[in-house]
């Protein structure tokens, strides 16, 4: 479990984080959203004690990051996949890992062909693409099998095959009770990976909740009506008081109506339609009315 307490962080007189408290449960994978500037890095470099805050602190499984001795084998992170030295070959850079945390030199091996890196354990990294380096340096965050993992922006950089594989092994590893915490720009990717949510702006917490109720809370769904006859449709449905709009896409949209009102009254009036259908704003739309909304 990761606890953030009355985080803040000030750099003079900006404020890069405020007062921000949240806990990240484990047993699921929970998504850090925010616009650009809105503190997230900075978050998570505090919680890896590469940053002091200004006040707050934050708790990993009861302690500060400092305490741990071997922390490799208590949590995994990836803030920069590019900082390893480029002279270094893959399976070195793992393995003096290993050596300075107490890691045994067969998790090398393990976790090398785990990233899909096995074929490429002896070449040296500044030959490599910027997906491998991601692979690489998520390589190195699970090299001491920790409970906790703090990964920033982990697709960047990955193919479609390597994304579905590290949204299947982040998803397992949490349903195996680790803490999972990953920040990413990537709505669509975080819709289909995380079931809890952390949002900020401006350094400030702005919902902790679940994905499913974080679009439902800042979006509306619609009924949508594709038709040849809108006029006619109109009629009908203002008639019951339901009132519709332009979807934007040619069709017709009633918003908070029952669509089996609405086929109902279709084919009481005759009216001509070739879909019904109830629409839902994805996690990006109800992202961008959140985040703009408190802008």
């Amino acid at each position: 479990m990761i606890e953030v307490e009355g985080l803040t962080k000030q750099y003079g007189r900006t404020v890069a984080v405020d007062d921000l408290s949240f806990r990240v449960e484990p047993g699921r994978v929970t998504g850090f959203l925010g616009p650009n500037g809105a503190g997230k890095s900075t978050t998570m470099r505090m919680m890896l004690d590469l940053d002091r805050p200004s006040a707050g602190r934050v708790l990993i499984d009861g302690r500060p990051y400092r305490s741990f001795t071997a922390p490799l084998r208590h949590v995994g992170a990836l803030l920069e996949a590019r900082s390893v030295h480029g002279g270094r070959r893959a399976h070195h850079h793992l393995r003096w890992l290993a050596h300075t945390s107490g890691v045994p030199s067969a998790r090398v091996d393990e976790v090398l062909e785990l990233a899909g890196l096995a074929g490429v354990r002896r070449k040296r990294v500044k030959g490599f693409s910027l997906g491998m380096h991601q692979r690489l340096a998520l390589a190195a965050a699970l090299l001491g099998d920790p409970p906790v993992l703090l990964l920033d922006e982990p697709v960047n950089g990955l193919d479609p095959e390597g994304i579905v594989w590290l949204r299947t092994l982040l998803k397992d590893l949490a349903a195996r009770g680790r803490t999972v915490f990953v920040s990413s720009h990537l709505m669509s990717e975080m819709a289909l990976t995380a079931e809890h949510l952390v949002v900020i702006s401006r350094g400030r917490l702005l919902a902790d909740t679940t994905v499913e109720r974080f679009i439902a809370e800042n979006s509306r769904s619609y009924v949508r009506i594709a038709t040849p006859e809108p006029s006619r449709l109109r009629e009908a449905l203002a008639a019951e008081g339901i009132q519709v709009t332009d979807s934007g896409d040619g069709a017709l949209a009633a918003a908070g109506a029952d669509p089996a009102r609405v086929g109902e009254l279709v084919a009481a009036h005759g009216v001509v339609v070739h879909e019904i259908a109830v629409r839902s704003a994805s996690l990006e739309e109800a992202f961008v009315r959140m985040t703009g909304d408190a802008s």
